[in-house]
């Protein structure tokens, strides 16, 4: 298959041109899609909890929350395969492998498909336990439960849906990748409300929102990789697996595999932590702090998204000082985003909880923890992105342990140890403190791998083909 052959070069949409076009541009070509993207998403989730506070309940809103965990760790096995094969493409289009991005292309649908079958099937039969274990109290264990078995019967949807997305995303078709967003969120805004306050299904319909919006995505990629005027599609002869491919997008998907499996574990010590000082409402409080952190949290790992081909694209073709530049331009960017996040929340959070619920308490609660939370975060921005990059240039073991240093090596124990002298207080300190010696961690990591980077500079071009791979 010989794309140049079939395709203009002056077509926007071609991925070559990430070795080639301004970075500012191409920054901004595809992170603003993804971008849009996510703020989408992270509304829908802002907007659908509101429903469920508004239209359920304070109580709903804290079973919610419990389901966070468990979500996480679907969502990590999701990524693993999905972010792993998106990486993994955009170097081989560096490389100008056609054939072996569309390999990919069938790697990531089938076991994808294959992994939600298996763990959402497991998790659908041990459900109640697996609830209660991560902090579901009698109270609270009916709402949750009614959510996540809905749920996950649309886990292969969800699976599939999401990775075919991010590979329609860095195979050239970010703005398509953004309207998919678009669209299973205009449908969930449709259907939520719907489903709660006209059919007054409650939670359960809630979650059939989501699985009818997936669905609804799901059927806009597949027809996108079913054309075969596009740089990569589904075609014959591409399903067979390989172990060495398998292995390759295992190793580059485990950072952010680790990093919501940590965030997994995390809420589940916080949650447990809630109950014990504060209660089945200080639950549902962290649940609010959460969607709106997450908002700017999101608008980052868009951000990331869109350096991310270009990053890979460039590390591919050997072109590093490309690479670097775009990683300047997004460091940037996220201090920018995670800084407004800050200032909004330590200005107006009496505004924004209001949003949310009507509950008193449940508001005091969320009103001081999302300023305690919020305290070191405009750090967190640059910490994502610089995580993400060694992400993009194939070096998991870096990018996994900047992800563990902020989510699990730092956060955890400053939750088992503050809570015991601040109560609920020490539950939301916690997350400023990690943040900041995760923040002094990942510099100091940053700058010993940019040492490298500049001596590499200085080796001539056929040493530095030999080193790039060493980095």
């Amino acid at each position: 298959m010989d794309i140049k052959n079939t395709l203009s070069q002056n077509n926007t949409n071609n991925p070559h041109l990430l070795g080639s076009g301004d970075i500012r541009q191409l920054l901004g070509q595809y992170s603003f899609p993804a971008i849009i993207g996510m703020v989408v998403t992270s509304l829908y989730h802002i907007i659908d909890s509101i429903f469920i506070g508004q239209g359920i309940g304070a109580m709903a809103l804290s079973g919610m929350a419990v389901t966070f965990p468990l979500m996480n760790i679907l969502m990590a096995f999701s990524t693993l395969i999905g972010v792993g094969g998106a990486t993994l493409t955009s170097i081989r289009l560096g490389q100008k492998d056609e054939h072996g991005a569309v390999s990919i292309l069938a790697h990531v649908t089938i076991i994808n498909a294959l992994n939600a079958v298996i763990l959402g099937g497991t998790t659908f039969i041990f459900l109640e336990p697996i609830l209660r274990l991560f902090g579901a109290s009698e109270a609270l264990l009916p709402y949750a439960y009614d959510f996540m078995w809905v749920y996950l019967l649309g886990t292969p949807i969800g699976f599939v849906f999401f990775s075919l997305n991010n590979m329609m995303r860095v195979s050239g078709y970010p703005k398509k990748a953004m309207l998919s967003s678009f669209l299973t969120v205009a449908v969930n805004i449709i259907l939520a409300p719907l489903f709660i306050f006209v059919f007054g299904w409650g939670m359960k319909g809630t979650a059939l929102a989501t699985v009818l919006s997936q669905f609804t995505g799901l059927i806009w990629v597949g027809i996108h990789f079913l054309n075969k005027n596009n740089y990569i599609h589904f075609e014959k002869g591409i399903y067979r697996l390989s172990l060495k491919t398998i292995g390759s997008m295992l190793a580059i998907g485990i950072s952010p595999f680790l990093m919501h499996l940590t965030s997994s574990l995390v809420v589940s010590v916080i949650n447990g932590s809630l109950i014990k000082y504060g209660g089945d409402l200080a639950v549902g409080a962290y649940g609010i702090i959460n969607r709106v952190a997450t908002l700017f949290v999101m608008i980052v790992i868009g951000l990331t998204m869109g350096m991310q081909p270009i990053v890979g694209y460039n590390y591919g073709a050997r072109q590093l000082d490309r690479s670097f530049k775009a990683l300047k331009y997004t460091l940037i960017g996220a201090m920018t985003i995670t800084t407004t996040g800050f200032l909004l929340g330590e200005l107006f959070p009496g505004w924004i909880v209001k949003l949310f619920t009507n509950d008193l308490e449940m508001m005091r609660i969320s009103e001081r923890g999302l300023r305690i939370t919020m305290a070191a975060f405009p750090i967190v921005g640059p910490q994502i992105v610089i995580s993400n990059f060694f992400q993009s240039i194939g070096k998991a073991k870096i990018s996994v342990f900047l992800s563990l240093t902020r989510q699990l090596i730092f956060l955890v124990p400053a939750l088992l140890v503050l809570p015991l002298f601040y109560a609920l207080d020490g539950v939301f300190v916690s997350m400023p403190v990690a943040d900041s010696i995760a923040f002094v961690v990942t510099i100091l990591t940053f700058l010993y791998q940019l040492r490298k980077i500049k001596r590499m500079a200085a080796l001539s071009p056929m040493e530095k083909t030999v080193s790039a791979t060493s980095l």
